[in-house]
């Protein structure tokens, strides 16, 4: 992908394409928090700059986490977010084991289900507030 303006193009388009993504924590246990959010929000990063997306805006709360990301044109989304999610579950479970073994007895850790929306630019920076002040105490 390459940025042109508010834009960006590749080979036959020229498009701007973001997503917000929700992935809840099994069962809604608190279990991102500490080395665990630190390890997921690091991973994260790294996954995304792998798939050579844009990580715009990352942050979580204690039982789930939110994603606003840039995409490109021709990405099945159902396929990258079981594959995000499986990646991820694997990871944060292999360093983390004990601890999660308090909440998970089998190799659980993300909800089977997950929230995914486009994002306007004007509603971008709205999102993007949203998901600073989350893990905020009100």
């Amino acid at each position: 992908m390459y940025r042109k303006d508010d834009y960006f193009t590749n080979q036959h388009s020229c498009f701007l394409l973001q997503y917000h993504l929700v992935l809840i924590a099994k069962y809604r246990h608190k279990v991102i928090i500490g080395k665990v959010k630190d390890d997921l929000m690091q991973y994260t990063r790294n996954y995304f700059k792998e798939q050579e997306l844009i990580l715009d805006e990352i942050n979580s709360d204690e039982d789930h986490i939110h994603i606003l990301f840039t995409a490109y044109p021709n990405m099945n989304l159902a396929k990258f977010v079981n594959a995000y999610k499986s990646a991820s579950a694997r990871y944060i479970r292999k360093e983390n084991t004990e601890f999660l073994g308090k909440y998970y007895w089998k190799p659980y850790f993300w909800s089977s289900s997950y929230f995914i929306c486009t994002v306007s630019d004007r509603s971008e920076a709205v999102i993007r507030q949203y998901i600073k002040n989350q893990g905020n105490k009100k």
